[in-house]
């Protein structure tokens, strides 16, 4: 979801539609000119955010699950202008797709964010296979990486492995990560912050800096589904770097938002988690000099499978359910 500038909402459906939604609960006929997507599994039509100048260039970002020959799909960026009269997409262009390709319908990843300087982060799951998954700790290839780009697709000039020799790709910002379905950016410090899906634990929380390495899938708090550990079963290693916070069992968090807004009045930076596992959100509060977790509340349990949270300009904050639901939350009244 991503809300644009009149209060309504664009909502990606995974089958591949796009629709708006008022904040009464209207919904528009599905708006046209959208790419064909791989929907199969955890693929289909994933991630929606607006250019940062959206109000007058009307650019809308996507990612998706671009469908390729032999049942291969790939991690996709694409863009569209919004039409005046909100029906259709137009210009559509694809921007960034992940290679290498696999047979594989997990791990997409697929999470958009912008810095205050107009870059877009894309975040890139390793595709959940053994072989792709030891890709995300190789250089020379898009999986289980973070990416960032122009809002054309350029690279920038000073992404941190521009200078590298060898095959090392210059759009990549951080590696060695496995399945990242959040990403945010910090209102103060303009960091870039990650929600990584663990295995069977190991559920991370992240602050991503320009040429770190993650520790996927050498390094892990998770293990296996059949309950094996993952390479030597290690949790350290010189060079790797830890979480923030992680969670075991999981949370299995998908979109993230940082907290603005005069609603909740304590609760300002603190970061809200969409959790498909058991559901509802999760809000961590952070030491105020530190990256540090001090606290964390578990919040409106009875939604079941949110799949992403953002922040209206009047501080509610909404959320939306793999049932398709869309909530609106506010203060509690006193009763």
């Amino acid at each position: 979801m991503a809300r644009l500038p009149d209060e309504r909402w664009l909502i990606t459906e995974r089958g591949g539609n796009l629709v708006i939604v008022t904040p009464d609960g209207q919904v528009s006929n599905n708006i046209q000119g959208l790419p064909a997507v791989d929907n199969r599994g955890e693929g289909g039509l994933l991630d929606v955010s607006l250019d940062p100048n959206f109000a007058s260039n009307r650019w809308v970002y996507f990612t998706y699950s671009a469908p390729l020959e032999n049942g291969q799909s790939s991690t996709t960026v694409g863009r569209g202008r919004l039409s005046s009269d909100d029906t259709r997409l137009e210009n559509w262009q694809k921007l960034f797709s992940q290679t290498p390709t696999f047979d594989s319908n997990k791990n997409f990843g697929a999470r958009l964010a912008w810095d205050k300087t107009g870059l877009l982060y894309v975040t890139l799951g390793e595709r959940f296979t053994p072989e792709s998954r030891l890709l995300a700790q190789d250089l020379t290839s898009t999986l289980g990486k973070v990416i960032r780009i122009k809002p054309d697709g350029s690279t920038p000039a000073n992404n941190p492995f521009v200078a590298t020799f060898g095959n090392t790709l210059p759009v990549i910002w951080s590696y060695g990560h496995r399945n990242p379905q959040g990403a945010a950016i910090h209102p103060q410090t303009g960091e870039l912050w990650t929600l990584e899906q663990g295995a069977q634990g190991g559920d991370e929380v992240n602050r991503i800096q320009s040429g770190k390495n993650y520790g996927w899938p050498v390094i892990t708090y998770g293990e296996d589904f059949d309950g094996k550990p993952f390479g030597q079963g290690i949790t350290t290693k010189t060079g790797m770097e830890q979480p923030v916070y992680f969670w075991d069992p999981v949370i299995a968090p998908a979109g993230i938002a940082f907290y603005e807004g005069a609603l909740f009045p304590n609760w300002q930076n603190n970061l809200l988690i969409s959790s498909l596992n058991p559901g509802g959100l999760v809000r961590l509060v952070f030491a105020k000099a530190e990256n540090k977790v001090i606290a964390e509340e578990r919040l409106v349990p009875e939604l079941e499978q949110v799949r992403d949270v953002d922040i209206a300009r009047d501080g509610a904050v909404w959320v939306i359910t793999d049932k398709g639901q869309l909530n609106r939350l506010t203060p509690a009244l006193n009763k």
